[in-house]
């Protein structure tokens, strides 16, 4: 035997292997867990003693289901507060561009306001100093 070797190592793995449940004891656990979500010492062992397995098999079942739930339940909640924030990001964006349409449809009321305003003012110096209708002399054409 070569020093690198080891004798029944093989065998060592097969025995401590656990056989996977049926799918009726899984129904079984399911059933017991939708009721019940954590097990009492006494609860287990006649639940275990039902399936025909050890109580530790029973305890770590419920253990990787509730883990399982908790996964699921985080996992929906993340879910939803990502499509929450999708909708507030897009809201914004559509209110940003709203701000600027209004921004910039003020600006032009501005512009065209004081462009009001400028002609008002120079209209009233025009028509102060005569007009285009009135005469070098002070005579009014149309008037």
């Amino acid at each position: 035997m070569d020093q690198f070797q080891y004798p029944n190592t093989q065998k060592h793995h097969t025995t401590n292997h656990k056989k996977r449940l049926s799918q009726e004891q899984v129904r079984l656990l399911e059933t017991n867990f939708n009721t019940n979500k954590k097990l009492e010492p006494d609860q287990k062992s006649q639940l275990a003693q039902e399936l025909g397995v050890p109580d530790r098999q029973v305890a770590i079942w419920y253990q990787n289901k509730r883990a399982r739930e908790k996964s699921q339940s985080l996992e929906a909640d993340h879910k939803a507060l990502q499509l929450r924030l999708d909708n507030v990001l897009a809201d914004n964006a559509r209110l940003k561009g709203e701000a600027e349409r209004l921004k910039a449809e003020l600006n032009k009321i501005e512009v065209g306001s004081s462009d009001l305003i400028l002609r008002h003012d120079f209209g009233r110096e025009f028509y102060d100093h005569g007009g285009a209708f009135m005469g070098t002399d002070g005579y009014d054409f149309f008037g």
